[in-house]
């Protein structure tokens, strides 16, 4: 049986009188556990004018959303009412329904739409007496842009007409919401007389138990709180008011208002007329701030965190037409609406054929102002003439990288769109290249809280898709290895004109155009993988022959060897010469090409020379006693060395933090 026919034979039952009951919520804000925090859930009306909106929350909730003279005067909402009705979950948990009563005349849908960005079911509001009409199409429309796919249906009026008369409306608004997010199921028809009483315990029940199913915000994103209201409130001082899309607000916090990034503080946190230490995500509040005149406050501007999100200019964006609506070409503006924000917006085609009605594309939007925008917020947009909502979308990036060519960028938004979290952030690494992202930038692009990206990113540091570049920047693996060849393709190219003290990185990061973190975490890269030598801030490759003839590269070649035979007790560079026949200014510059190259390690103050391969089986085997304690005399017993050799060694191992010296003593480390 319908709900329709439930409420005819509950007239058939009962007198009217009967069934004029308290109006007021039947779970006062007296009977709910005050201790426990409430789960606050925002419903938006929707519908067309005069169809009951307003005083069927003023049924429910007491509160008259009506506030300005002028809606007084007219007898209609002119702008947005908000009210709020704290009740039981079916779990028996405290929940907090804040409604937001929207006007439902066509000449302020605008104001409508602000109410409409962060709400999260709509109480669709039909009259029994004129049933569907344009703004209720152009309302439901409106809700199904911005994604909104939980609420109920409510048909409001019901004891001004017959049960012959309710019985057509329920059959007509049955066949009105067919196949739309209202369409059967667990979205209830609700009839309802806000005079008289009857049904509004029904509804109260269904608007809990449709508010207990919508998901609980996410708490891994950056603050934000969209403006719908700013005013001077006597002993106050400026309040502002809003929905709480993201993150949580307390006293005391500093804010920033964007667009401009001015600075202000909370002073005190209400939700709902009631002072709160803390307001969370989902909730409808009221701050009241220090730092700014109310008249430097608009509808439409956004507290955020400092230094987190930014207002932009331009989005990349997937939006789908209404099939009604005019085709949209190339360069067309249209009316942009996104939460509180509005603002004429130039379109960009990725394909230049325009939009067909009821069809999905890509585009850019230029907007005329800018607004504080990130992935996923959803948006409509209307024409200006006749004015109508045409369609509306979501915004797939806020940050366009500039110059990039078409067809690269619409291909890396088709991979965006349908990619999961982390997935979306190696995307928004990767197109980034070789100049990487910072953690900064990610949090601006995505509005998630840095510890979130994080956990997000680890698999893919762990497993090498990802690069930690410093402490801050991130890279791609292709980037790494597009900067690796770039670096050694640019050394080698140059090397003949560098002569044999190679190329400074200053050289290499204006040849390669990279930052300094990224070619410096390039040159380091290459000379552990031993493609490249580092000798301070010269580079040049691991097997560069310094442009040695073939008898000076045997020399050379006889030198290391020398060296390498030698071990920890090598020959002196005078006798090494006299014993291979190399003259004392040649011997010199064979040396310096050793000591570049790294395959020389010089000791203490007498010129001691140590082949490093001699080097890594001292490191090797101090190691291995991690922890000990070992004085000269000890060391000179491991390595039988004698203390010319001996101290020169241990001072080395100091430098290389391999052991610390305590007085006459040294800890392994």
């Amino acid at each position: 049986m319908s709900n329709c026919q439930q409420l005819n034979h509950a007239r058939k039952r009962l007198a009217l009188k009967a069934m004029a009951t308290d109006p007021k919520p039947s779970t006062s804000r007296a009977s709910i556990d005050m201790g426990v925090p409430h789960r606050s859930v925002v419903i938006g009306t929707a519908g067309h004018i005069d169809h009951g909106k307003t005083a069927l929350i003023r049924a429910l909730t007491g509160v008259d959303t009506d506030r300005l003279p002028e809606e007084k005067r007219r007898g209609i909402t002119v702008d947005l009412g908000f009210a709020a009705l704290d009740t039981i979950a079916p779990d028996g948990s405290p929940l907090r329904l804040s409604f937001i009563d929207v006007p439902g005349h066509a000449l302020f849908v605008r104001n409508m739409l602000a109410g409409t960005g962060g709400i999260d079911a709509i109480m669709l509001v039909i009259s029994a007496e004129e049933g569907v009409k344009p703004q209720t199409e152009e309302h439901l429309a409106i809700c199904t842009m911005l994604g909104i796919d939980r609420g109920l249906t409510v048909i409001t009026k019901t004891d001004a007409v017959s049960d012959a008369r309710l019985d057509e409306v329920c059959q007509s608004v049955r066949q009105f919401l067919k196949h739309t997010f209202l369409d059967g199921g667990p979205m209830p028809i609700v009839p309802v007389s806000a005079h008289s009483g009857e049904g509004l315990e029904m509804l109260r029940q269904q608007l809990a138990s449709i508010a207990a199913q919508v998901p609980r915000r996410d708490t891994h994103r950056m603050t934000r709180l969209p403006l719908d209201r700013a005013f001077v409130m006597k002993g106050f001082g400026t309040v502002v008011t809003g929905t709480l899309i993201a993150g949580d607000l307390k006293n005391g916090q500093p804010l920033a208002v964007e667009p401009g990034s001015r600075t202000v503080r909370v002073r005190g946190v209400q939700v709902h007329n009631r002072s709160e230490g803390r307001a969370e995500a989902g909730s409808r509040v009221a701050l009241n701030l220090t730092g700014a005149e109310a008249t430097a406050l608009h509808r439409g501007d956004t507290l955020v965190e400092p230094s987190t999100i930014t207002s932009v200019h331009t989005i990349d964006v997937e939006v789908t037409l209404l099939p009604g609506a005019r085709e949209v070409k190339h360069r067309s503006s249209v009316h942009f609406h996104a939460f509180t924000s509005e603002a004429m917006a130039t379109v960009s085609l990725y394909e230049y054929h325009a939009v067909a009605p009821g069809s999905t594309r890509l585009m850019r939007l230029s907007l005329s102002k800018p607004i504080v925008l990130l992935p996923g917020d959803r948006f409509v947009i209307r024409q200006s003439s006749p004015a109508m909502t045409i369609g509306g979308g979501r915004v797939l990036d806020a940050y366009p990288l500039e110059n990039i060519r078409k067809a690269r960028c619409m291909a890396w938004l088709v991979a965006l769109k349908n990619a999961i979290a982390d997935e979306q952030l190696l995307l928004r690494i990767s197109r980034r290249g070789t100049d990487g992202v910072s953690m900064s930038q990610l949090v601006s692009e995505t509005g998630t809280r840095p510890q979130r990206i994080a956990i997000l990113l680890e698999p893919a540091l762990q497993d090498g898709r990802l690069a930690r570049i410093s402490d801050h920047l991130l890279a791609s693996r292709d980037a790494v290895e597009a900067s690796c060849a770039v670096v050694m393709r640019t050394l080698e190219n140059r090397m003949g004109a560098a002569g044999p003290d190679g190329l400074k990185r200053s050289e290499l990061r204006s040849h390669c155009r990279l930052s300094i973190a990224m070619c410096d975490f390039i040159l380091e890269k290459l000379s552990r993988e031993e493609k490249l030598r580092l000798d301070g801030e010269f580079a040049f490759p691991f097997q560069f022959d310094h442009g040695l003839l073939d008898n000076e590269r045997r020399l050379l070649a006889a030198i290391a060897a020398s060296y390498e035979s030698g071990g920890l007790t090598p020959a002196t560079a005078e006798e090494t010469a006299l014993k291979l026949g190399i003259d004392r200014v040649e011997m010199r510059r064979f040396m310096t090409l050793l000591l570049r190259d790294k395959t020389l390690v010089k000791l203490g103050s007498d010129a001691i020379y140590i082949h490093h391969g001699a080097l890594e089986k001292l490191r090797t085997q101090i190691k291995a006693l991690h922890g000990q304690v070992i004085d000269v005399a000890r060391f000179k017993q491991l390595t039988g060395l004698s203390r010319k050799f001996a101290i020169p060694l241990l001072e080395y191992l100091d430098r290389e933090r391999l052991t610390r010296r305590t007085g006459e003593h040294r800890i392994v480390l």
